[in-house]
C-alpha cells in the first residue's frame, strides 16, 4: 500500500472511532413514576431519578431515566408518591438524642405527678447508689396545677420521697435547667450557703431553701457530682452505652426522613468516635459537627480542623459552638428589657463576652464557622456585635457563613444586620409553637408580636434560615416542624402564634434541605436532587408543597435513602 492511501486509511479509522457513541453508563438504581420536588430552580419537578455509586446520575422524565436501566439495575416504582431531598436536621444534639431514647423521656408527659411516678418505677429497679436520669420536662406545658411551686417550678419533695437512696437528676426540655432530688443535692454538697455561680441560679423559696431546680450554669453543681459517679463506671461500658444511643438516634432519624444531622456541639472524644464510625461505614446518616467551645485545649486542637468529607462524606467537622445565654422557658434568655412575668430579671449571659470573643478569633484564624447560641434579643445583639467586631478587625475573609443558633427573639433593629453581615439564622420552627403558650407571658404581647421567631421579617430581608428541631429538646420529627413553620399553629390545640410571620411551603422545604446545606457549606453536595449530588432522598405519602394544611401532620415517611441505599422503609 502506498503512503497516501495508508495515511487516508488511518485517518478514516480514527474518524470512525471518534464518531462511535460513548458507552452507556447504566444506573445502579432508578426511581420511576414519582412526583419529584427537586429544590433545583432549573429543574423544579421531575418524574424519575437515576442513581449510580451513591450519586444522582440523572433527574428527569420516566423515559429519560429508564434509558439508563441495565440488566442489573434495581427499579423502584413510586406510584406517584412525593419525592424530595432527604431532610437535613439543621440544629440538634445527636448523642443527646440517643441518650434520650435510653433514659427517662418526659417530652409527652403532661403532669408533674406522672414524672414522679416514672421516677418511682425507675427507683424500684435501680442498683444502690445508681443515678436516675431523664430529660424533657417543661413546667409550662403541664395540664395539672402544682400544690407548691416557685416560678412555676415544683419542689423536689416528691422526687426525694420516691427515691430516697438514689440520686435523681432530670434535665429540663430546653437543656437549660434541671431538677435534682435531696440525695443528689446532698452528694453535690448543696446547702443554704451555696452561692449562685456566674450565669446561673439555684432556685430558692422565700426562706432561701433550694427547691431542687438549678438554672443555666448552676446545673454544673449537680453535673459535677453526676460525672464523678460516671467516672466510677468502666470506660468500655460507657462507650457501649454511647454507641447504643448513636444507633438508636440513627434509626429514629432515618424513620423520620432525616438523611443528615447538624450536631450543635460535641467533644473531641465524640468527634473521634464519629470519625471511626464514618471511616468504617457504620454511620447511618451524615453528620456535620460543631466543636463545643467549652472543650479543653480548644485553641491548640482547633488547628487540626476543618475536617471535611470523612468516610465518603459521612462526617464533616468545620465549626465551633459558642453559648451566649440561656432559654426562655427557664428565664435564661438574655433580654434588653426585663421579663414581663419576672420584672427583676433580664435573663442570663452564660459565657463571658471576652471568652466568646476569644472563640471567635479561634474560629476565624482556623477557617471554621462560628455558631453561637443566642435566644434573647440582648443575647442576639451581643452575638452580632462580636461578629461585626471580628469582621472589621480583619476584612480579608468573605462569605464566612457564621451562624446564630436559635435567634428566637430579636429587636427589630437587629434583623437587617443578619443580611448585612451574611449571618445565617439557624432557627427551629417547632420551638415557636412549642413555646407559644408562655411566650407572651414572658415577653409581653408587643415584643412577642414584633420579635419572637420573626421568620417572615428575616426572609423578607434576604436572610438564609436553617431549620431544625434542637432534638432532644423537641421531637426530631421534621413533619411536625414543617407544619409549625408554615402554619404557626400548635398541633394539639390549634393555637396560632402571630401567623403573619409564617413561611411559605417553598421556603420551609428550602430551609430544611438546601438552606441547611448552604448553612454548612455543603450546597454542592446535598440539599437538592441534581446530577452529581449524593442520592439522599425521602419518599412521603403527601405532597408537602401542595397538600392542605390539615393533611401535613398525617404525612408518613415511606422510604429514606442515604447514599443511594434504602435505609428505612415503612412496614
Amino acid at each position: 500500500m502506498n503512503k497516501p492511501i495508508y495515511a487516508l486509511s488511518l485517518a478514516l479509522l480514527f474518524l470512525s472511532a471518534c464518531q462511535q457513541p460513548p458507552e452507556t453508563i447504566y444506573a445502579d438504581t432508578i426511581l420511576v413514576n414519582g412526583n419529584v420536588y427537586t429544590v433545583d430552580e432549573d429543574n423544579a419537578r421531575a418524574e424519575a431519578i437515576a442513581i449510580k455509586d451513591g450519586r444522582i446520575l440523572l433527574v428527569g422524565s420516566n423515559e429519560e431515566v429508564q434509558a439508563l436501566q441495565g440488566d442489573s439495575t434495581e427499579v423502584i416504582g413510586l406510584q406517584g408518591q412525593f419525592v424530595m431531598p432527604g431532610f437535613i436536621e439543621g440544629h440538634g444534639h445527636f448523642s443527646g438524642l440517643g441518650q434520650s431514647l435510653i433514659h427517662l423521656n418526659f417530652l409527652t408527659v403532661q403532669s408533674w405527678d406522672e414524672i414522679v411516678q416514672m421516677v418511682a418505677q425507675a427507683a424500684e429497679k435501680a442498683k444502690p447508689g445508681e443515678w436516675i436520669t431523664g430529660r424533657g420536662w417543661h413546667q409550662e406545658k403541664w395540664l395539672e396545677p402544682l400544690e407548691r411551686s416557685v416560678m412555676g417550678y415544683p419542689y423536689h419533695d416528691q422526687l426525694s420521697e420516691v427515691s430516697p437512696n438514689n440520686p435523681v437528676v432530670l434535665r429540663h426540655a430546653s437543656g437549660h435547667s434541671l431538677m435534682a432530688n435531696a440525695r443528689a443535692m446532698e452528694i453535690a454538697g448543696i446547702s443554704g450557703e451555696t452561692p449562685d455561680p456566674f450565669g446561673g441560679e439555684i432556685v430558692r423559696d422565700s426562706r432561701g431553701q433550694a427547691i431542687g431546680v438549678f438554672e443555666e450554669t448552676a446545673m454544673g453543681l449537680i453535673g459535677t457530682a453526676y460525672e464523678e459517679f460516671r467516672a466510677t463506671l468502666s470506660p468500655e461500658g460507657k462507650k457501649q452505652e454511647w454507641l447504643r444511643g448513636i444507633g438508636l438516634a440513627s434509626q429514629e432519624c432515618l424513620s423520620k426522613g432525616i438523611t443528615s444531622f447538624q450536631d450543635a456541639g460535641s467533644s473531641f472524644e465524640e468527634i473521634d468516635r464519629y470519625a471511626a464510625l464514618a471511616e468504617s461505614g457504620e454511620l447511618g446518616l451524615r453528620l456535620w459537627v460543631m466543636i463545643s467551645g467549652r472543650e479543653e485545649g480548644l485553641e491548640k486542637k482547633a488547628a487540626a480542623f476543618p475536617q471535611v468529607g470523612i468516610g465518603n462524606n459521612f462526617l464533616t467537622v468545620r465549626a465551633i459552638k459558642g453559648y451566649m445565654d440561656g432559654a426562655l422557658g427557664a428565664f435564661g434568655a438574655w433580654l434588653l428589657q426585663p421579663y414581663a412575668d419576672k420584672p427583676d430579671s433580664y435573663g442570663k449571659n452564660t459565657t463571658s463576652i471576652d471568652t466568646l470573643k476569644k472563640w471567635a478569633e479561634i474560629a476565624y484564624d482556623n477557617n471554621l464557622q462560628y455558631c453561637v447560641h443566642a435566644i434573647g434579643d440582648r443575647g442576639n445583639r451581643e452575638v452580632l456585635d462580636i461578629f461585626e467586631e471580628q469582621f472589621q478587625a480583619d476584612s480579608s475573609k468573605k462569605g464566612l457563613r457564621w451562624r446564630v443558633e436559635h435567634a428566637q427573639h430579636l429587636d427589630t433593629t437587629d434583623i437587617p444586620r443578619f443580611k448585612e453581615m451574611e449571618v445565617i439564622a439557624s432557627m427551629q420552627g417547632i420551638h415557636c409553637t412549642s413555646d407559644a403558650p408562655f411566650v407572651v407571658r414572658r415577653l409581653g404581647a408587643e415584643r412577642a408580636r414584633l420579635g419572637a421567631y420573626p421568620w417572615r421579617s428575616l426572609l423578607d430581608n434576604g436572610v438564609v434560615i436553617a431549620n431544625g428541631t434542637d432534638a432532644p429538646v423537641e421531637d426530631v420529627d421534621p413533619i411536625e416542624c414543617f407544619y409549625a413553620s408554615v402554619t404557626r399553629k400548635r398541633a394539639d390545640t390549634g393555637m396560632e402564634f402571630f401567623p403573619e410571620q409564617r413561611m411559605t411551603r417553598e421556603e420551609a422545604i428550602y430551609s430544611y434541605t438546601l438552606g441547611n446545606a448552604y448553612a454548612a457549606f455543603e450546597e454542592g453536595l446535598k440539599g437538592s436532587l441534581e446530577k452529581g449530588k449524593v442520592a439522599d432522598i425521602v419518599v412521603l405519602s403527601n405532597d408537602l408543597s401542595a397538600c392542605p394544611d390539615e393533611e401535613i401532620l398525617n404525612t408518613d415517611v415511606l422510604m429514606t435513602m442515604v447514599d443511594g441505599r434504602v435505609k428505612y422503609e415503612k412496614p
